[in-house]
């Protein structure tokens, strides 16, 4: 029985963890890494055909969107989620999809010009579509017995819609080991979804720690701080523009959109347009919509009134592109909310370009910007940026509402594992900067009488005896850019390096002649082709 760490250890991205129990081989989660400097190849530990199930914590694309490179590659095995997992993971990987090959267009289309050879996308909207047959949805608090001597159960972890922390059962020679992965912690008091669900008891705990080394400040009434900000807006004659990410975020924001009208809050402007310009967080708020019975008490409670929390009259969605044109031909003051929320791509750029010019109109950023996005240089105080081939002088005003998060702190993620009757034995840090693991390992150190480490890439533990088992895997540092997208040759050259890794990992048990004989064969590889 085994865990080992393939993604989102030391960085946020990535989440990728690998158990093998039972005879069966399973990944909890496979998302793709989205920073810009990309540290883990697109490659697999394992073989995708040799892969028997994946258990998802929830849709993000750091956590599932690798799934369809997995299909692409040979896994025909299930994958087990929650039903609003399932419902997101199905718009979700669909557009991710969109975009590798869009992008893979319009690589090739330059590529041609310069005489390079074509690259294919990672992988296509025909993957996507064939994992998705693969999901298994389940109940939360359900049971589920996966095969013999292995068992699961997902409990509401307060993220996402949908979103879990897995409970794992795995009994081999009649000894039963429980791991435990959190997936993302939700933050408290999110409007719609509950707050993170505890559990009780666990031989291993797997954190993650994106906010391990941070503490939220106390959260303002956010309806009374957005509608200041669209009533001056609006008494200036200009537009609200909110760049938000299509799943999640967008509904936040309608939610409180939604108390301000129903509070009455901006004089004069009661029936003022809400326009939300995102096919994709149209269909998340549909799916929203759809699954309500993970909803948190209070929208619930609203329900039972026939109201609807993230519905008002004047919401007005905007499909196709005709629609989105549209938007921009009125003069009276609305608010348009649309993606993507870093203003990287999507129709937001189209309304920044219309808007930014304009002193009397305002961008509101309700997310995370990272470093060189639009966004981020926009809140960093540009006074001119480039939008589409055009100069735009940044005279609108720019505003950030501070305090929405998704995920728990440093004391929410305590509190979580403070939870727990019995002291895990190990408590493994993972999905956070390094900066961050560390600060949490240095924060649960001092609380718990258990062995707390922040794994390294390729590292692998044995679970019946609690040891390091595989030392981690050192990649090179070509896979620490964007050259495997941009070089397919390099990018096969990682995939057969991944076979040797499984090669060496299953080479344990032979003689040690032949061990010598495959060492000395790797070695020659190597002085061959060191620089």
């Amino acid at each position: 029985m085994k865990l080992s760490f393939f993604g989102a250890v030391r960085e946020v991205t990535g989440s990728c963890h690998f158990l093998t129990a039972c005879g069966k081989n399973i990944y909890i989660d496979c998302g793709m890494e989205q920073s810009a400097d990309k540290k883990t190849p697109n490659i697999f530990p394992i073989a995708a055909y040799n892969v028997d199930y994946v258990f998802l914590t929830h849709a993000h694309i750091d956590h599932s969107g690798r799934l369809p490179l997995l299909e692409k590659e040979g896994f025909k095995g299930k994958i087990f989620s929650t039903n609003s997992t399932f419902d997101l993971s199905n718009i979700m990987l669909r557009d991710s999809a969109h975009i590798q090959e869009f992008e893979a267009e319009w690589e090739n289309r330059k590529g041609k010009r310069a005489g390079k050879d074509l690259i294919n996308p990672l992988y296509t909207m025909q993957d996507a579509e064939n994992v998705l047959k693969r999901f298994i949805p389940c109940e939360y608090g359900e049971i589920i017995e996966v095969s013999e001597g292995l068992k699961i159960r997902f409990t509401d972890i307060g993220h996402l819609l949908g979103s879990a922390c897995i409970e794992v059962w795995a009994t081999e020679n009649e000894t039963t080991k429980k791991i435990v992965f959190s997936g993302d912690i939700g933050n408290i008091n999110q409007p719609l979804i509950k707050d993170p669900s505890y559990v009780d008891k666990a031989d291993y705990v797997v954190i993650e720690s994106t906010y391990g080394n941070r503490v939220h400040n106390p959260p303002p009434d956010y309806a009374d701080a957005l509608s200041s900000i669209i009533k001056r807006t609006f008494n200036r004659g200009g537009n609200v523009i909110i760049p938000s990410f299509a799943v999640g975020r967008t509904q936040e924001v309608l939610y409180y959109i939604r108390q301000i009208k129903q509070r009455k809050m901006i004089k004069g402007y009661d029936d003022f347009p809400v326009y939300v310009d995102s096919p994709l967080a149209i269909e998340a708020t549909n799916i929203f919509n759809k699954n309500r019975q993970d909803y948190d008490q209070e929208a619930e409670q609203l329900i039972k009134k026939h109201i609807n929390p993230i519905g008002f009259n004047s919401l007005r969605l905007s499909v196709t592109s005709e629609d989105s044109k549209q938007i921009n031909f009125t003069n009276e003051p609305k608010v348009i909310i649309s993606a993507s929320g870093m203003c990287d791509a999507g129709r937001i750029k189209h309304h920044l370009k219309h808007n930014l010019w304009r002193k009397e109109s305002t961008v509101i950023f309700v997310g995370y910007q990272a470093n060189g996005t639009l966004g981020r240089i926009l809140l960093d105080g540009a006074k001119k940026v480039k939008i589409m081939g055009e100069d735009i002088k940044v005279q609108a005003e720019i505003v950030r509402l501070e305090g929405l998060s998704a995920h728990a702190d440093k004391f929410g993620l305590t509190a979580w594992l403070d939870a727990f009757s019995d002291t895990p034995s190990r408590i493994f840090i993972v999905h956070g900067s390094e900066e961050a693991s560390l600060s949490l390992k240095n924060e649960l150190e001092g609380r718990y009488e258990a062995n707390i480490t922040v794994p390294y890439y390729g590292e692998g533990y044995d679970l019946l005896q609690d040891k390091l088992q595989d030392e981690k895997i050192v990649l090179p540092e070509a896979s620490r850019s964007r050259q495997e997208k941009e070089n397919p040759a390099f990018n096969r050259l990682l995939s057969v390096s991944n076979k040797l890794i499984e090669v060496i990992m299953n080479s344990k048990n032979l003689p040690p002649k032949k061990l010598s004989r495959l060492t000395s064969q790797i070695e020659s590889i190597i002085s061959k082709w060191e620089r």
